[in-house]
């Protein structure tokens, strides 16, 4: 295949107008190792690397901690015809066995490129959002399932789902944190949240080898003058990258806009969307609890946001309505998170040898096509 005339994003955060070569699901240097000529006319438009989730729970009715193969196909068919080419399913903080059953689960999951007749994203890994975090700032997770951070059990999930585990939420100021970021950061990229951790103990987390936050400003304390804590700690640390849910509801445009100025380069733009996304307003569960969802707005019984009801590609272009520069935003939906899970050898720009994930848009970033491979 061959997409011709567009303007093809490039791993400099410029566009470039060429043609884009593709073979065997992977993107080739040349027109002379096609052998499918088949052409795109993509004049006028943007060609992007597909988009890549590493934050989401679910989409469409379904949730990853139902433990449901056939439901998260539904949900990987849903990014697809969202832009999301690379997803993450989430976890939630539920019970340990309930856990273990989930991660069994995706052990045997068949990823055949299709749910039904919708093509779907590739699964990039699995994200362990609990339930290693504190209780205290705990948002939408189950407090009575919160655990000490237990190396063990975490190497019973990776080992039940296959080592697919790329991230894991931790509370840098709960027992045995340190010992646990000490052992398994080689292992799996550990994100620090859910946590009232101060500086000093982010700080220590971060040498010990934390690389990555889970949703900048969400279930922390706040950047003070005098108390900057995990922010202020991961802000100065050029290893750390930091998830932020732009849907104009989590975050403040404003901070938005400030977050892209204390981790330049470094901001890796989520969705945490959950079941009612895609859906219509009603009530939902998440992680057990009821949600309820009115327009992009999902919150627990006491008001608590629960997750959101959007999408990456509308956080994408939410971020860019805010100010944030197009390529700024497009790097922090595609290439930065490939970085925080370590795929960015395979996939988050469109460089040759990387398989050939691209997302076709107009000048106003309104989504025209996606294309996956699977092969």
């Amino acid at each position: 295949m061959i997409i011709k005339n567009g303007l093809v994003y490039q791993e400099d955060k410029t566009f470039a107008k060429r043609d884009l070569y593709i073979k065997d699901g992977k993107i080739v240097e040349g027109p002379e190792q096609v052998t499918d000529k088949s052409e795109i006319d993509a004049e006028g438009m943007l060609v992007l690397p597909g988009l890549i989730d590493v934050h989401s729970h679910g989409a469409v009715g379904h949730d990853f901690s139902d433990g449901d193969m056939e439901g998260l196909k539904k949900i990987l068919a849903y990014e697809y015809a969202h832009g999301v080419t690379s997803y993450c399913p989430t976890s939630m903080t539920i019970d340990r066995e309930e856990l273990r059953k989930i991660f069994r689960a995706m052990g045997s999951f068949s990823e055949d490129g299709k749910a039904g007749e919708e093509p779907m994203a590739h699964v990039a890994g699995i994200n362990m959002e609990g339930p290693f975090l504190d209780a205290d700032k705990k948002g939408a997770h189950r407090a009575e399932c919160i655990m000490a951070p237990d190396v063990e059990f975490f190497r019973e999930c990776n080992e039940a789902c296959g080592n697919l585990i790329r991230l894991v939420t931790l509370a840098p100021n709960t027992e045995g944190a340190l010992e646990f970021t000490r052992e398994l950061h080689d292992e799996v990229s550990i994100s620090l949240g859910h946590s009232g951790a101060d500086y000093d103990t982010a700080k220590a987390a971060l040498e010990a080898g934390a690389n990555h936050v889970t949703h900048l400003f969400n279930a922390m304390m706040p950047l003070g003058h005098r108390a900057p804590g995990l922010i202020g700690a991961a802000a100065e640390d050029e290893n750390c990258m930091a998830e932020i849910i732009s849907d104009g509801i989590h975050v403040h445009e404003s901070m938005v806009r400030a977050a892209f100025k204390l981790f330049p380069g470094r901001i890796v733009l989520i969705s945490d969307s959950m079941r009612a996304t895609g859906m219509e307003n009603g009530t939902y569960d998440l992680g057990g609890q009821q949600v309820t969802v009115n327009g992009k707005l999902a919150t627990l019984a006491d008001g608590t946001i629960a997750g959101s009801a959007t999408n990456l590609y509308d956080c994408m272009r939410t971020a860019v309505s805010f100010g944030i520069p197009m390529e700024e935003a497009i790097a922090a939906a595609t290439m930065n998170p490939a970085r925080s899970i370590g795929i960015y050898d395979q996939v988050g720009s469109l460089t040759p040898g990387k398989r050939a994930d691209v997302v076709l848009a107009d000048r106003e970033l309104n989504l025209v096509r996606v294309i996956c491979t699977h092969g």
